[in-house]
C-alpha cells in the first residue's frame, strides 16, 4: 500500500480540517497526521480550535480525540420537535458513576460501593450505549473483569478528559445531590476496600434491579 505523501505546511491547516469535517467519528492527533503522511499536526490543530472558536460550529477535543461540534449554546435552536431520550435507571445511574470516578473497577468493587449486588443487565446497558467498556482483567485470584468508560462518554458528557469530571461539592452545590443517594455519594467520596470478586452483597439488589 502506498504512504500518503506529506502535506505541505501552507496546506496543512486545510488538510486537517477537511480530514475532520469527512471523518465519520472523532480521530486522534495521531490519526489525523497517519492520513496526512506523518505531518505534525498539532499546530494545526490548535488554531482551527482557535479559529473555530465562538462560531456555530467548534472544534473541541474529547477524550484526545478532535471533532467539530455545533456550540452548546445553540442547542435549543437544533432540537427536533420530538427527541428520543436516554433514561439510565438508578442502578445503571449509580454503576456510571463508580466506574468514572474509579475506573478501572470490577464489578466485586462496584458492589462493594454500593452495598447491593450489581444485575449484569446494568453493566450491559451502559456498555450497549457505548460508555463502559472492559478494560481487562484484574491480577489477583481469579481475575475479574474489569471496566472502565470509553471516549464516548468524555464526548456525551462534554469532557475533555476525566479530570473534568465535577467533584462531590460541586455536584452538592449544584443540588444533583440534594436528596443524596448513599450509593452515589459513597462512590464520590472514595471506595471501601472490595472484596473477592465471588463476594456477596445485598440480597435486596436481586429485587431492585430486576427491571435492568
Amino acid at each position: 500500500m502506498t504512504e500518503p505523501a506529506p502535506v505541505r505546511p501552507d496546506d496543512l491547516v486545510r488538510a486537517v480540517e477537511a480530514t475532520l469535517f469527512a471523518a465519520e467519528e472523532p480521530m486522534s492527533a495521531e490519526a489525523i497526521s497517519a492520513h496526512l503522511g506523518g505531518a505534525n499536526v498539532r499546530d494545526a490543530l490548535a488554531e482551527l480550535a482557535a479559529t473555530y472558536a465562538g462560531r456555530g460550529v467548534q472544534l473541541v477535543e474529547r477524550g484526545k480525540r478532535w471533532h467539530f461540534q455545533t456550540a452548546p449554546d445553540l442547542a435549543h435552536l437544533l432540537r427536533r420537535e420530538k427527541e428520543e431520550v436516554r433514561r439510565l435507571s438508578r442502578a445503571a445511574t449509580e454503576v456510571l458513576a463508580i466506574v468514572a470516578y474509579h475506573e478501572p473497577v470490577s464489578r466485586a468493587e462496584i458492589e462493594a460501593i454500593r452495598g447491593v449486588q450489581t444485575a449484569k443487565g446494568t453493566l450491559d446497558v451502559l456498555m450497549e450505549a457505548g460508555w463502559v467498556r472492559i478494560a481487562g482483567r484484574r491480577e489477583v485470584p481469579g481475575r475479574p473483569v474489569i471496566y472502565a468508560t470509553t471516549p464516548d462518554f468524555l464526548t456525551h458528557f462534554g469532557l475533555e478528559s476525566r479530570r473534568d469530571l465535577p467533584g462531590i461539592d460541586e455536584l452538592r452545590a449544584a443540588g444533583l445531590l440534594d436528596p443524596v443517594e448513599d450509593a452515589l455519594a459513597a462512590a464520590l467520596d472514595g471506595p471501601d476496600e472490595a472484596e473477592g470478586e465471588d463476594g456477596g452483597g445485598d440480597e435486596e439488589a436481586a429485587d431492585s434491579e430486576s427491571a435492568d
